[in-house]
């Protein structure tokens, strides 16, 4: 029964991150007491729905170690209750949707862009080398944070790693994973940024994950993210609202 409860309260919801913790293949939902609502959390978010419940609103897991979370709401009454919770610890920002098309990839023109990759740098499918570069770096660590070991991410990640003089320089990889495609993250150390590594990476990934019949879900955290997922050839869907927990 409470599986069924959780799968309606989060029924309208397009997130992967929510599939990705309805399926079990990666993150955990919570119920409160009442089991009127649910908390979707994996890795540094957590996706409220259901009725508003400070009960859930509060609780932190035990595996969740970080100090650090990115509330959504599920609705303005959700919102309210998080600033109500968290107070000047919970920082109301904007986040972009992206929409989830599977035919608006120009194939031609990602390969093209993934040609034009500078001499000097290679761009290389994330396997145990890469990924232990990945684990070294904070800037590059949530490439593959969400996966406890290679052999996890192996199995359920895909990523790929711009490489220079044997350093990991940029990369695009799954934030996460769910059973029909990935969720992107991508990262570039500051030292090669806007040196257009990010766009070669995103390209390379997208047609990586076409040759295996997933999707590249994208979601952005500022607007320089929609304007590269637009290059890359997503489009735009909507804003939506999320707190920046800190203390949590």
């Amino acid at each position: 029964m409470k599986q069924k409860i959780i799968t309606n309260v989060f029924n309208s919801w397009e997130e992967t991150i929510i599939w990705s913790c309805l399926q079990g293949i990666m993150g955990d939902v919570y119920t409160n007491d009442a089991e009127d609502a649910a908390m979707a959390i994996l890795g540094d978010l957590a996706f409220c729905a259901g009725n508003p419940s400070e009960e859930l609103v509060r609780f932190k897991p035990e595996k969740c170690k970080q100090d650090f979370i990115i509330m959504v709401p599920q609705n303005e009454e959700w919102g309210k209750l998080i600033e109500k919770c968290y107070g000047d610890k919970a920082k109301k920002v904007t986040r972009y949707a992206i929409k989830k098309e599977p035919d608006a990839f120009d194939k031609e023109k990602l390969e093209q862009v993934v040609l034009n990759i500078p001499d000097g740098y290679e761009l290389k499918l994330i396997e145990e080398p890469e990924y232990r570069m990945c684990q070294r770096n904070d800037w590059s660590g949530d490439l593959v944070s969400q996966y406890k070991d290679y052999e996890t991410y192996k199995k359920l990640g895909l990523g790929v790693a711009v490489i220079k003089d044997g350093e990991l320089v940029a990369g695009a990889s799954s934030y996460s994973t769910y059973d029909k495609g990935i969720e992107i993250q991508i990262d570039t150390r500051e030292d090669h940024r806007r040196k257009g590594f990010a766009y070669a990476c995103g390209a390379k990934l997208i047609l990586e994950c076409q040759k295996r019949d997933l999707y590249p879900s994208w979601d952005a955290q500022n607007k320089s993210s929609v304007a590269l997922a637009e290059k890359l050839g997503y489009h735009f869907s909507h804003e939506y609202v999320a707190y920046e927990v800190t203390g949590y």
